[in-house]
């Protein structure tokens, strides 16, 4: 089965981590786990971008060194993906890790036949760390961070020939040999891409990039461009700089999928793939963009505004596995999507409290009322037809839906199967008197199974509930039994 390579962006470290980079780190998770649930091998890399001159900046307003400073956030980031379960195989520093100096600058000198030095005055824009046309500016400000100005910079640089790949990337695109989801990102890319092409400066002076960052090979005074140096991230870690195996096998020959924010999406489906053209390296097979998560009023999130939700606060308050199941159902996949606390607590209780947690109650309490039941689920005389029909074409369809990157859709139709096995209880009633115990017996034996297979199901989403849930609940194949699952989420009194 081919190797799968997942990564998130690696994010800037001026600031604590957000819930939005929270949220592409569990799109992240959740497909890497869903691929080994199928038993193919997965690289998952994760890390932090170091070497932007935000950080520098940040750094100079809080009186520390740059280093002490990037290396205190960079520490919230790794907590990040520890408090939340995610299962990252790797972790990737651009300031720490030689593995990345070094092939930051392999990369570069095998780009060298596409890399020009000249003269330039532009306009840049540090939120972004890219220097803007004016077809991209609205009201002479960038528009992902408007009212704040923008640097005049006049400088001798080296350049990229991006217009070199303007045919090649369009014809990648538009074949879906280099796959760009949803639709509505790709058609973007396509049509900045027909806009025309400009090569991009590569490097920066050391002077303005206050000597922070990678040196350009052979020329001490200018420091690669953090883009150039940061995205070469995702083949550094493999050990591109040193030919290892994981590169051979992860990239070379492996499914390679980049998850990443809208608004780096020109950054992974154009410049990124243009530089390995470049170099003569494998393409990415795979960009999924999600997009923003605002607040109530749909507005985006930040400190200046005060509208900024710390992830770690939302954790001490509700616990890992409840925001897990929020982001990843009311997420910003596809497009953007609102943030709220009310909003987050009524979804916990309609959901989680009086959904999975209530069925998964009552199912247990029964079970263990009733004592262990004999349960093989080849024998036909132990399985209700219908419902392991649903229970099949529930799976198969969330399968289908993760394959194409549809984690909201896969959680409504598990969430549609515990609501078929909520109302197959009342419907069935196996606490009635009336039954026979062989009768009893059969539906609880169904119900058990459906239990199970849920909890395996919910593993790629929130893994510590499904393992409480199988802690609970046993099925060695042929018999069930269970504890009472009391309080997996108790609800929340506003």
């Amino acid at each position: 089965m081919k190797a799968f390579f997942i990564s998130t962006s690696i994010p800037y470290v001026n600031a604590e981590p957000h819930i939005g980079f929270l949220l592409e780190a569990l799109e992240a998770d959740v497909i890497s786990r869903f691929r080994r649930s199928l038993g193919s091998e997965v690289y998952f890399l994760t890390g932090t971008d170091d070497n932007a001159l935000k950080n520098v900046q940040s750094a100079e307003k809080s009186g520390m060194k740059t280093q002490e400073f990037v290396d205190l956030n960079a520490k919230k980031f790794i907590e990040l993906m520890e408090k939340f379960d995610i299962s990252n195989n790797d972790f990737i520093r651009t300031s720490k890790d030689e593995r990345h100096k070094l092939g930051a600058q392999k990369l570069w000198n095998a780009c060298s036949a596409d890399i020009y030095k000249k003269k330039y005055e532009g306009l840049y824009c540090v939120g972004c760390e890219s220097f803007k046309t004016q077809k991209e500016l609205k009201d002479d400000f960038c528009e992902l961070h408007p009212g704040k100005p923008l640097q005049k910079v006049s400088e001798e640089n080296y350049f990229f020939k991006l217009s070199n790949y303007q045919e090649k990337l369009l014809s990648l695109i538009e074949s879906g040999k280099l796959r760009i989801i949803p639709d509505e990102k790709k058609n973007e890319i396509t049509q900045f891409i027909k806009m025309g092409l400009e090569d991009f400066s590569i490097s920066r002076s050391s002077i303005r990039a206050k000597n922070w960052g990678i040196k350009v090979p052979g020329s001490e005074d200018q420091i690669m461009y953090v883009w150039f140096d940061a995205l070469s991230n995702y083949i550094n870690a493999l050990g591109y700089a040193s030919d290892d195996l994981n590169f051979e096998r992860f990239w070379k020959n492996g499914y390679k999928i980049h998850i990443v924010g809208k608004d780096i999406n020109r950054f992974h489906s154009v410049y990124w793939p243009a530089m390995l053209l470049s170099a003569g390296i494998e393409l990415p097979d795979t960009v999924f963009v999600h997009g923003f998560i605002n607040d109530e009023n749909g507005q985006k999130m930040s400190k200046t505004l005060g509208n900024y939700v710390n992830p770690f606060d939302l954790l001490n308050k509700y616990g890992k596995d409840p925001i897990r199941y929020f982001f990843l159902k009311e997420g910003a996949h596809y497009s953007d999507s609102n943030f709220s606390i009310k909003l987050f607590e009524e979804k916990y209780n309609s959901d989680l409290a009086n959904g999975l947690g209530n069925f998964a109650a009552r199912v247990s309490t029964l079970i263990e009322k009733n004592g262990q039941i004999a349960f093989d689920k080849f024998n036909q005389k132990n399985l209700d037809i219908e419902l392991h029909a649903f229970l099949d074409k529930t799976i198969l369809e969330m399968a289908d839906y993760l394959l194409n990157f549809k984690i909201a859709e896969a959680i409504n139709s598990l969430w549609g199967l515990i609501s078929y096995g909520d109302a197959y209880v009342n419907n069935n009633k196996p606490w009635s008197k009336d039954l026979t115990q062989e009768r009893r017996e059969f539906l609880l034996g169904n119900l058990g199974f459906m239990l199970y297979e849920i909890s395996r199901a919910l593993d790629v989403f929130i893994p510590e509930t499904a393992s409480k849930i199988r802690d609970s609940l046993k099925f060695d194949g042929k018999n069930i039994f269970s504890k009472k699952i009391e309080n997996l989420f108790p609800k929340i009194n506003s």
